[in-house]
């Protein structure tokens, strides 16, 4: 790329003789990949956690997560919701019955194919939702429709498993029709394909540490979670979430990630479930695509070198931990902005965090 001409310069020198903080840096500009560069933007960078995340098959780990952000209350309500999560044993973004269905499928193929001679099974590919896995049956059908011939060798393999994998895997109920197949209706699932990393983030939450920790009960969280989801399907939003474009915004740019895939990203469904008997409320989030990496990018330069490093992300193997990690902070997020709604303190934080005013109190009467 050509320099620019002594104009051009001109003007710019004009603009920079204004500048004061951008310029201030000791970076050598010939290692920097962009044109006209003139230096950094500042953000404050905090930390969020600590917050346990025990990754699929088991692997417990302590993780901080470094975030690049001008909004105040972010980082503090992050590591509330980190808090509530430590209290009730932390976040997982996998289960075991999903991972294992791959090597499965010669199993599922040889119970299929018992019922047709002209039945083939292609695929068994697994949507983890809440706490069920719905798991997608493709066949070969020869010259049929097969719409009843794979109805049929489905209903075979859910008995199989009921018989032999149940106790192996906590199975407790298998049906043939999960509604992940579009018959007879059309459905975004069968034109898209994800991108990226695919993960799911889960945890469940006791009545007690909501209390304690988030100030509602558990009950007030799983209701009102269910009421905006009715709202955002009215609304037509994409994806079913309260806030995690926030948190994959700040670690996107904390760790060099590229800032722009947050819109591809921040689709998420947040799923919540509610057991009466214990007042626990489960919690999974999941992310179809996060483009996320560990090298090249700008992932080279030194300061989100240091940021995925403490995030124990950087080296082999880290673009999917990093991954995991995003969703296991983005959950936390959502855990605590869900309370401050309930509880009527989500405007009340941001006054006193982002504009430092003094929290109103009613004067006690004598």
């Amino acid at each position: 790329m050509a320099p620019p001409s002594a104009k051009t310069k001109a003007k710019f020198d004009q603009f920079l003789s204004k500048v004061e903080h951008i310029t201030r840096h000791d970076q050598d500009p010939f290692q920097v990949k962009i044109e006209n560069f003139i230096g950094y933007t500042h953000v404050p960078v905090g930390l969020a956690g600590p917050l346990h995340i025990r990754t699929f098959p088991g692997h417990d780990k302590e993780i901080c997560a470094p975030m690049a952000t001008t909004e105040a209350a972010l980082i503090a309500s992050c590591c509330r919701g980190c808090k509530a999560i430590n209290a009730c044993g932390g976040s997982r973004d996998a289960f075991q019955f999903a991972h294992a269905l791959p090597h499965l499928k010669e199993s599922f193929a040889q119970v299929a194919e018992t019922t047709s001679k002209h039945l083939r099974l292609q695929s068994v590919t697994p949507y983890t939702i809440g706490h069920c896995v719905h798991t997608l049956f493709s066949f070969a059908c020869g010259d049929a429709s097969g719409q009843n011939m794979v109805t049929i060798a489905t209903e075979h393999v859910c008995a199989w498993v009921s018989r032999t994998l149940a106790s192996e895997y906590g199975i407790v109920e298998s049906y043939v029709e999960g509604q992940m197949s579009s018959d007879k209706k059309p459905s975004w699932g069968n034109v898209t394909a994800a991108r990226g990393v695919e993960v799911t983030a889960w945890t469940s939450l006791s009545d007690s540490a909501c209390q304690q920790i988030l100030g509602c009960s558990s009950a007030h969280i799983y209701d009102f979670l269910q009421m905006v989801q009715e709202a955002s399907i009215r609304n037509g939003q994409h994806g079913s979430n309260i806030n995690v474009a926030n948190v994959l915004a700040a670690i996107f740019i904390a760790t060099g990630q590229d800032a722009a895939s947050i819109t591809d990203a921040s689709w998420a469904h947040l799923t919540p479930e509610y057991d009466t008997e214990v007042q626990r409320v489960t919690l999974s989030l999941y992310f179809p695509s996060l483009p996320v990496g560990v090298v090249g990018g700008g992932t080279v330069y030194a300061t989100q070198q240091e940021a995925l490093r403490i995030m124990q992300c950087d080296g082999p193997g880290g673009k999917l931990q990093l991954a995991g990690c995003i969703a296991a902070f983005a959950l936390a997020l959502e855990v605590s902005t869900t309370s401050s709604v309930v509880t009527n303190t989500f405007a009340r934080s941001h006054a006193r965090l982002a504009r430092g005013e003094a929290e109103l109190r009613p004067e006690s009467k004598m």
